[in-house]
């Protein structure tokens, strides 16, 4: 079995804490928290607006990208939490420029039954789908227009883009296992799911092509970018040309 690139059992990394009985580990510097400090000085230029000084577009921008990559970290915390729970816990969870990165080191372990591989790969998308009720409410009592309301707009957009866009049948998301192990559960082979996951990639690679150049047409960017991003990694899973 192939071990994942972020950590190996004979790697040489600083545990530094256990979350929900996995060890959470770092190397070197890599712990540094980067990602933290490029997203809010990008966030920070987006929340640009008339009659907004410099020092509350820097606010603006911090809170959007702690509730922006708090929300990966819970994301991923309550990954550990429901493999904790089944009783089957991530091998590590390992913290990279400040992001943290799940680490099995047998994604098909045998031990692992398939409704224990679809409860660890739920954890995540029910955490952000649990966060949107009392986030809407906290967004109902910000006045229209505040900084405040932006603020909790961009909360609820961000928990419902990681947690529906972890649902789609990559393998490297939630939706690849939970997909794959579905169907193993009702009986099929693994090389079959893992064929039908293929097929499932290469469908979602035009779709997710398709919709990249709609937004590029569109002008968004942005989106444009990050949708043909994603359809090229699920039309290479989907044609082999990356291993699941």
């Amino acid at each position: 079995m192939k071990k994942p690139p972020v950590v190996t059992p004979d790697e040489e990394v600083d545990v530094v804490g256990h979350v929900f009985g996995a060890p959470l580990v770092v190397k070197g510097r890599t712990w540094l928290p980067l990602t933290q400090a490029g997203v809010w000085a990008y966030l920070a230029k987006r929340s640009d607006k008339p009659g907004r000084s410099w020092l509350t577009r820097l606010a603006v921008g911090f809170l959007k990208m702690a509730a922006m990559l708090g929300s990966e970290w819970l994301h991923n915390l309550a990954h550990a939490a429901s493999a904790r729970l089944v009783g089957k816990p991530m091998d590590a969870l390992r913290v990279t420029w400040g992001m943290p990165l799940v680490v099995y080191y047998e994604p098909d372990d045998p031990s692992v039954t398939p409704e224990q591989h679809i409860a660890r790969s739920l954890g995540g998308p029910l955490l952000n789908a649990g966060l949107l009720i009392p986030l809407a409410c906290l967004r109902s009592t910000t006045a229209p227009g505040s900084a405040a309301r932006e603020v909790c707009d961009f909360t609820l957009g961000t928990n419902v883009f990681i947690g529906s866009v972890g649902l789609l049948p990559i393998p490297y998301f939630d939706g690849g296992p939970i997909l794959k192990w579905s169907l193993v559960r009702r009986g099929h082979s693994t090389a079959a799911a893992e064929e039908t996951v293929r097929k499932a990639n290469r469908v979602l690679g035009a779709v997710l092509s398709l919709a990249g150049v709609l937004a590029l047409l569109k002008r968004k960017f942005l989106i444009a970018w990050f949708l043909g991003f994603l359809g090229t990694v699920a039309a290479a899973i989907g044609f082999g040309l990356i291993e699941e």
